[in-house]
């Protein structure tokens, strides 16, 4: 294979340095390189494709164990119906109304699968298991495509871009977000880094696997998750249809080259489109009507109609990805940003790092295919930064790129650092020997893990009371009005040995796992959410019978409905699916249906912030009104209106920059009269 395919890099070597320059000669089965005066010297140590995949999989499972949901849109557009599917009930956005149909239950039903296993194979009822279950399918999922796309790089790019792309993908806060993230666009970025592991080797009329694989994995990502990440395939068009890459074409057979390269793109094209007709019947099955949702997708977003389009759900400024990629990015965003400019100054002064040879009609410079490797990066923030609606998910399919560029960055900046080292000491001998190259690249990768810890760190610390708020709900509520009617089959201790009960039930996990919480339907309990709507973490962490609910709040724009209802199995969820809900628009029109009165609800979730109270007719502060509500739980969270822009982003220990951050409480209050009342009521049924 010639080094125009495999795209090596190489060390710079001088005009006069060849004669001082140390020749590499391999030597046998010991993996070894030795140079001229026969000191041995190890080749950069680079992880096999098994080893990156187990680093990867420790972040990526912890992810799915430890990360919040940063998006409502996830959790009411795919986590709800999934959980419809499974119990019949759950919340319906207008997106999956049968008269939009701009969400595919196709790809709500690739889940359905993992979410079901721990009720199969474990035994284990409670719903809780198999949302963090089906994380860790997805985060592995991930880990899978990451390792692929690191071996096409390794094997294919350089092996040293390789291995700072390994490390910048596994401790990146961006990544933890998004690889266990139960969203099309985070599929998108799945099929993305699978399309491109094979997007990435040079083409060649003769390697026209190359070619289907990318093309059906872009298609895939598309039709299946997100219609626009088929913008990712800008560059990989180009360079197969214009580009030679590893074929060397002589001028006069140039259009019989170019010829043949358009019908195999042609071919691979219609191919992948048979992949919308499986995808297609699905939908129609669950919306009972013929129905594209890719298309309906793109229809809406690019063509929509006057009065509605996704302006209507908040415009952003021309720099929000920028800023928002910074904070889960750091110092590699402006790295990523400037590897192309970087290209070409390092087709200037070090014009030997990629192996240059003068191009010739017959063959590719490496730095055109590596350019275009960088490109879609760019193409993609182009694109969705001249949108005027933007949302922090949007992002999710070029996270890995942005570490790919990142990692192409350092490679090349080592090559500019090893030039300047030889002019100034005049020594190619010095700078073989220099350990400045590796320890300048090496604070690069652990500054940026450092950065990323911190940020992951304040998002769990700061962010992560909505999901832990609902835990103590069914952790310690439940269990008390079960033990004080009777109903639990594990009493629980007198109160004042109820701390140590709760102990022990942690170190004891066989006994907390007998406990049965299923009387707590018995209760018919409502929590409702007002103006905290949108932290709601989906009816998976909430224990079934207990129904959620809105009260009204400031929130002037359309909430989510109940799905119609069914518990009579699948057949019977799909004619829910096809039901025409009542009260749902595409106008984001607030509709009032949807509220309930809050004398009504039995548990209140809430946030206040003491500091500087906002207080209104329809939010007023409920933690005040202890005549009517008390604490269950409540926990600190980030009042980042009070707090300093830095240490709200990062966490870092100690008083100093602690001291500079404000905290509300975020609360599960009770209705005193409401529970009481349903506690006296089961007693009496009891006792009758």
């Amino acid at each position: 294979m010639s080094k125009i395919q495999t795209l090596r890099f190489r060390r710079p070597i001088e005009k006069n340095q060849n004669e001082y320059a140390p020749k590499p000669v391999a030597a046998r089965h010991t993996g070894i390189l030795q140079d001229q005066l026969g000191r041995a010297s190890r080749p950069p140590w680079v992880p096999r494709f098994s080893v990156a995949v187990r680093i990867l999989l420790i972040f990526r499972v912890t992810a799915a164990m430890y990360s919040n949901i940063q998006d409502c849109d996830e959790v009411f557009n795919y986590w709800e119906p999934l959980h419809y599917l499974y119990k019949g009930y759950g919340f319906q956005t207008w997106e999956t109304a049968p008269q939009y149909a701009i969400r595919s239950w196709a790809y709500t039903l690739l889940w359905v699968l993992p979410s079901r296993l721990p009720f199969w194979i474990l035994r284990e009822a409670g719903k809780r298991p198999a949302f963090f279950l089906v994380r860790a399918v997805l985060g592995t999922i991930c880990t899978i495509c990451e390792a692929k796309l690191y071996d096409t790089v390794r094997l294919k790019i350089n092996n040293r871009v390789a291995r700072y792309m390994l490390f910048m993908l596994a401790a990146n806060a961006g990544m933890w977000s998004a690889s266990n993230a139960l969203l099309p666009s985070s599929f998108a970025m799945y099929t993305t880094m699978l399309a491109l592991s094979h997007a990435f080797i040079p083409p060649s009329n003769q390697d026209g696997q190359r070619t289907l694989a990318a093309v059906l994995y872009f298609a895939f990502g598309a039709v299946l998750g997100w219609p626009f990440a088929l913008a990712l395939a800008i560059p990989f068009v180009l360079e197969e249809l214009f580009v030679f890459g590893a074929d060397q074409v002589a001028a006069k057979d140039k259009f019989d080259w170019q010829f043949n390269r358009w019908i195999r793109l042609l071919l691979c094209g219609a191919g992948a489109a048979f992949i919308p007709v499986p995808i297609i019947a699905i939908d129609s099955y669950f919306y009972g009507k013929f129905t594209a949702v890719f298309w309906n997708i793109v229809s809406y977003n690019v063509f929509p109609d006057p009065s509605s389009g996704p302006d209507l759900y908040g415009t952003e400024p021309w720099y929000f990805y920028l800023l928002n990629l910074s904070l889960n990015f750091n110092i590699l965003l402006p790295m990523a940003l400037f590897s192309l400019p970087a290209l070409a100054i390092t087709y200037r002064i070090d014009r030997r790092r990629l192996g240059y040879a003068i191009p010739t009609a017959e063959q590719s410079s490496p730095f055109r295919l590596l350019g275009l490797r960088l490109l879609p990066l760019y193409t993609w923030i182009g694109i969705m930064s001249v949108q005027p609606h933007k949302e922090e998910r949007f992002m999710y399919p070029v996270y890995p790129l942005v570490c790919f560029n990142a990692a192409v960055m350092t490679f090349l900046l080592r090559g500019w650092i090893e030039v300047a080292y030889i002019k100034i000491t005049k020594s190619p001998y010095r700078a073989s020997r220099s350990q400045l190259f590796r320890w300048s690249t090496l604070m690069i990768v652990l500054f940026t893990a450092f950065i990323s810890t911190a940020r992951i760190l304040a998002l769990w610390k700061y962010y992560h009371t909505p999901m832990t708020i609902v835990y103590e709900f069914e952790k310690q509520e439940v269990p008390r009005l079960l033990n004080v009617t009777g109903l639990l089959d594990t009493p629980l201790p007198p109160p004042e040995l109820l701390e140590e009960y709760r102990r022990n039930r942690v170190e004891n996990r066989e006994d907390e796992q007998r406990v049965d919480l299923s009387p707590i339907k018995d209760f018919k309990l409502r929590i409702c959410y007002g103006k905290e709507w949108y932290r709601f973490p989906g009816h998976y962490l909430v224990p079934d019978g207990v129904r959620i609910d809105w009260i009204k709040s400031e929130f002037d724009g359309i909430l989510p409905a109940h799905f119609y209802e069914t518990y009579d199995g699948i057949r019977s969820r799909v004619l829910g699916t096809r039901h025409i809900p009542a009260g749902l628009n595409d106008l984001n029109r607030e509709e009032p249906m949807h509220y309930v009165d809050v004398t009504s609800c039995d548990y209140v979730v809430d946030l206040d912030f003491p500091h500087d109270p906002i207080e209104s007719m329809h939010e007023p502060r409920y933690i005040l009104d202890d005549r009517t509500w008390e604490r269950v739980t409540c926990l600190p969270f980030l009042d980042a209106r009070h707090s300093s822009r830095l240490t709200r982003a990062f966490w870092l220990p100690g008083h100093m920059w602690q001291s500079r951050n404000r905290f509300g409480e975020y609360c599960l209050l009770r209705n005193k009269t409401s529970v009481e009342g349903k506690i006296r009521e089961i007693k009496h049924a009891r006792s009758a």
